[in-house]
């Protein structure tokens, strides 16, 4: 388990639901990723990397809500830079299942409190 933290802690995170709207290989990556374009809506578009090849095929990830968190610094993979995090959970199978909204489709940049 990780150290407790406060509400405050929590609150300095920004995580939102994006629509993906781009999925490109990304041959570059030591794990087999995608490079992906998210609509945050008046956040604007942002770029991630995620390692989600094995469940999830490019044509079906277009469309796809997800949640992110989306405030922290740029990070650079190999040539590309990642500006979000794209959020999932690791399954029995060491393979990552992405976390969305469950019921309807929620508005791009919307937070998740």
């Amino acid at each position: 388990m990780k150290p407790e933290i406060t509400f405050e802690d929590f609150q300095k995170v920004d995580i939102r639901i994006g629509t993906i709207i781009e999925v490109n290989d990304f041959p570059k990556a030591r794990i087999p990723a995608y490079q992906l374009k998210i609509d945050f809506g008046t956040l604007g578009i942002k770029n991630s990397s995620a390692q989600i090849t094995h469940l999830y095929s490019k044509e079906n990830l277009i469309g796809k809500q997800i949640t992110a968190v989306v405030n922290f610094k740029k990070k650079q993979i190999a040539n590309f830079f990642s500006e979000c995090l794209v959020l999932g959970i690791y399954n029995s199978k060491n393979e990552v299942v992405l976390l969305q909204a469950d019921k309807t489709e929620i508005k791009n940049g919307e937070q998740v409190s």
